[in-house]
């Protein structure tokens, strides 16, 4: 009975993905393959910082946060149904989540220090953050599951670690740190083991992956000011995308891997912009705000629509996991798209309702 599940479970979702259905939004902060959703960034706009959201051409930009407090550094869920961020509502900075228009708004670690910069893992079950660990010149990397249990630190260096960022199959975070005097961007693996130097500059951070993982994004100011840089994922091959005396900070790739979000005072006053991946042509202004206003740190929703011939391949175990209600389950599967790209769907059937999520991974 239960491989007759399976089979049509695999069944259906294939007839889905030959129609070009849409799976549903896959996590932000590292850029996944697929089309430019909603950016979510901080604007200071209403007097003080709150998460807003745009259509990727820079329209409809609409506040999601509206606490009188300072809300910021947005990154989206893995379904594409909550944004995490962090608030000073509690009086220190904490990360919190949301639903997508603001609603149900939960603060996940309550602690009585500083905690920011959240980051999902790609399967939307964890999220990296770093924290004041209550020492001099120290922020450190921690990660915890998506509700807020389970908090690990992953780094524990007398330095400032900041800035999280996984690697689009999750086995990787980038992150910035000043442990070697200056700040630079590493990597480690993503239990914090093996942490890696991959910039050698005055300064560098911020990082971003590209969608395939083969290129990180991120900022320095090794040209005199701070500047949009584009690097291979192992730090060889350097380019400086945004060559403007002004300063640009913030990047993001986009889910396409065409384009870089970032914040920039070019025109006076700390605006986004989108410009070409391959550092090509003019830069696009997204916001436009008056003088002292700062919109900064934009994140981009992707949004995945497969259409074509699919291979579909069981993997493994029927039943990657089972929940507690009778009936319920969850299937595993890889679809195999045009180009090489692979979906790890996990599928399931809960009560009569089909649902499906997935996450990018590498060909196994």
């Amino acid at each position: 009975m239960r491989k007759l599940m399976v089979g049509a479970v695999l069944a259906l979702m294939a007839a889905a993905l030959t129609a070009g259905l849409v799976l549903g939004p896959s996590p932000a902060e590292s850029a996944f393959p697929g089309a430019n959703g909603k950016i979510a960034f901080r604007s200071d706009r209403d007097g003080n910082g709150e998460v807003y959201v745009m259509n990727p051409d820079g329209s409809g930009q609409t506040r999601v946060t509206n606490d009188g407090v300072e809300a910021r550094a947005p990154a989206w869920s893995a379904d594409g149904t909550k944004i995490a961020f962090d608030s000073t509502r509690a009086g220190s900075g904490e990360i919190s989540v949301m639903n997508a228009d603001g609603s149900g708004q939960t603060n996940l670690t309550n602690s009585p220090v500083w905690e920011d910069e959240p980051s999902w893992s790609p399967d939307g079950t964890k999220i990296a953050f770093h924290r004041d660990v209550g020492l001099p010149g120290r922020l450190d990397i921690f990660v915890m599951n998506s509700d807020g249990t389970g908090v690990v630190r992953l780094t524990d260096a007398p330095a400032t670690d900041q800035n999280a960022a996984w690697s689009p199959d999750g086995s990787k975070i980038v992150f910035d740190s000043d442990r070697d005097g200056n700040w630079e961007i590493y990597v480690m693996n993503a239990d914090g083991s093996a942490p890696t130097r991959l910039t050698h500059s005055p300064q560098s951070r911020w990082a971003s992956w590209s969608p395939d993982a083969t290129k990180i994004t991120f900022n320095s100011d090794r040209d005199g000011n701070w500047e949009i840089n584009v690097m291979n994922a192992e730090g060889s091959g350097h380019t400086s995308g945004s060559n403007k005396p002004a300063n640009d900070d913030y990047p993001a790739w986009s889910p396409d891997g065409g384009k870089i979000a970032f914040m920039t005072e070019r025109d006076g006053n700390n605006e986004i912009y989108v410009m070409n991946a391959d550092c090509s042509g003019a830069p696009v202004r997204l916001t436009s705000t008056p003088a002292g206003v700062t919109d900064s740190s934009p994140d981009w929703q992707p949004l995945v629509s497969v259409g074509g011939t699919v291979d579909l391949r069981d993997v493994g175990a029927a039943e990657a996991s089972r929940s507690g209600a009778a009936g319920d389950s969850t299937v595993q599967a890889y679809v195999v798209l045009a180009g090489g790209l692979v979906a790890l769907v996990l599928l399931g059937l809960t009560a009569g309702a089909w649902y499906a999520r997935r996450r990018w991974v590498q060909r196994p």
